[in-house]
């Protein structure tokens, strides 16, 4: 009569019943995974967006102060021709401004430029003046964050 080793018989069950997931439970596992990061990553790049808008909107709003302090000391605003770079330096052609001071309007060596790297466009006839940014896709029109974005509604 046989000798059956009954402690051997449920080591070798118990190893049988841990069998490994399955390609279709890891593909599946991936897949899942895969979907949220894309829903992550759609929200952060939409979040970085967001904040490029609102960074846009101060910078515009900067600009429109020390625009009135160039107001209030030269009594015109720059002209179009003139532009923004008329906070930097005295500008030449067109109106003077006998009160400009020695190192500007701004304390830096470059007008900034807007968070997509490109020149904000600046408008005015020497009474009113708008300031715009072309948006990510830097081209007028647009919708969504590619929307230009004014300091003043268009009229």
């Amino acid at each position: 009569m046989k000798d059956y080793n009954f402690k051997n018989f449920f080591k070798v069950q118990a190893l049988k019943n841990q069998a490994g997931m399955t390609l279709i439970e890891i593909l599946i596992a991936l897949t899942l995974i895969s979907l949220m990061g894309t829903f992550i990553a759609g929200k952060v790049f939409d979040s970085l967006e967001e904040g490029r808008v609102k960074s846009a909107n101060i910078q515009m709003k900067s600009l429109e102060s020390l625009l009135k302090d160039f107001r209030r000391k030269c009594n015109f605003y720059p002209t179009t021709e003139q532009g923004l770079e008329a906070l930097l330096s005295k500008p030449s052609g067109g109106r003077e401004c006998r009160n400009y001071p020695p190192n500007g309007f701004i304390d830096a060596d470059q007008i900034p430029l807007d968070p997509w790297d490109m020149e904000y466009v600046y408008t005015s006839d020497g009474k009113t003046y708008n300031i715009m940014s072309y948006g990510n896709d830097n081209e007028e029109g647009g919708e969504g964050f590619a929307k230009d974005l004014y300091l003043r509604d268009r009229k």
